[in-house]
C-alpha cells in the first residue's frame, strides 16, 4: 500500500480510518483524478474480510494499479474508495501461523476461542440463522454487531460518506459468483430487478473478453450480518459481493499463476457496474 501510494502520488490518497483489535492500523486508499480533493460520486470496494481469501487483497491491489481507456472514464465521473485488508490481524495470521485462519483476531470476555466472524459482525440481521453465537464456530457472529473494531470503522466511514457512495462492493473468494442482498432473509430486496439485471450484461461483456462467466446470484443459503446487506440497508443500491477463483479446485490455495486471470475477470464485472453507476446517478 505504501509502495502504490507513492508510485501514484497523483492519484492516491491514503486515508486512516482506525485501528484493528490488535493495534494495526487500518487505511483505505482513495482512488480519484480529482486533485482538488472535493467529493464526486464514489464507489467502495473492500478486500480481505476473510484472512485466508488471499486472492482478494491481491485484487485490491492490482484494481488500484490498472490503467486503461475505461478507467480513465471512470475516474472522470467516480472517485474510488479501497481497503485492501480489512481483517489485518487475521491476514496476518495466516502468513505466521495457519493459513487458513478466517475469522478476525479478537478476544471477547470469556470466550474460549479467538475471533469473530467480521462478514457476520454488520447490524443486518445480525446473528440469525446462517451465524453462530458460539465463539469457536468459524461463523461467530461476536457478542454484539459491529464489536470488532475493524467493522466498526468501515461501518462509520460508509456512514459519513453514505451521500455520495453510489457502489458498495466487497471482494471474497471462492465460487466465482457475484451476490446481491439479501443474505440474511429470504425476502427479495426492492431493487432486486434492477440489481439481476446485471447479469446479462456481465456475462455479454464476460463472452467478449473470453472471461469465464460469474453469474449474478441472491444468495440461496442465509448469512445474516454481511457488509454487503448492511451497505444496501444503508442506503448504497447497487452493493454485491463478489466471489472470485476458483470452484473448488485450488480453494482458498489459489496458485499464483492465476492472480492475473482472476482480476481481469473480476475487473469486467466492476467495470460493469461502475458504468451503470454513472448512468444512473
Amino acid at each position: 500500500m505504501e509502495e502504490i501510494t507513492e508510485m501514484n502520488a497523483d492519484l492516491l490518497q491514503k486515508i486512516y480510518i482506525g485501528s484493528s483489535f490488535e493495534k494495526r492500523p487500518l487505511y483505505i486508499l482513495k482512488l480519484s483524478s480529482n486533485r482538488d480533493r472535493t467529493p464526486k460520486s464514489a464507489i467502495w470496494i473492500d478486500c480481505g474480510i476473510h484472512a485466508r481469501e488471499w486472492i482478494a487483497p491481491a485484487f485490491c491491489l492490482w484494481f488500484i494499479g490498472h490503467k486503461d481507456r475505461t478507467m480513465t472514464r471512470l475516474l472522470q465521473h467516480l472517485d474510488f474508495y479501497i481497503m485492501p485488508v480489512m481483517n489485518v490481524d487475521g491476514y496476518e495470521y495466516t502468513w505466521t501461523t495457519n493459513r487458513l485462519w478466517r475469522k478476525s483476531r479478537s478476544k471477547h470476555g470469556n470466550n474460549r476461542c479467538i475471533g469473530t466472524d467480521m462478514n457476520r459482525n454488520f447490524d443486518a440481521g445480525w446473528c440469525g440463522k446462517g451465524a453462530s453465537h458460539n465463539d469457536c464456530h468459524e461463523i461467530y457472529c461476536g457478542p454484539y454487531p459491529e464489536s470488532e473494531p475493524e467493522v466498526k470503522a468501515v461501518a462509520h466511514f460508509l456512514q459519513k460518506h453514505k451521500d455520495h457512495i453510489k457502489a458498495y462492493i466487497t471482494i471474497h473468494s471462492y465460487s466465482q459468483m457475484v451476490l446481491f442482498p439479501y443474505s440474511y432473509t429470504t425476502n427479495k430486496s426492492k431493487d432486486h430487478d434492477e440489481l439481476v439485471s446485471h447479469k446479462a450484461v456481465y456475462r455479454t461483456e464476460a463472452k467478449v473478453a473470453g472471461n469465464n462467466l460469474f453469474p449474478f446470484l441472491s444468495p440461496t443459503d442465509l448469512a445474516p450480518g454481511g457488509s454487503d446487506d448492511w451497505a444496501y440497508d444503508l442506503g448504497i443500491k447497487y452493493s454485491f459481493t463478489f466471489e472470485l477463483r476458483d470452484r473448488g479446485t485450488h480453494g482458498f490455495l489459489l496458485p499464483p499463476n492465476l492472480i492475473k486471470p482472476t482480476c481481469i475477470e473480476a475487473l469486467s464485472g466492476i467495470k460493469t457496474i461502475a458504468l451503470h453507476v454513472i448512468n444512473n446517478i
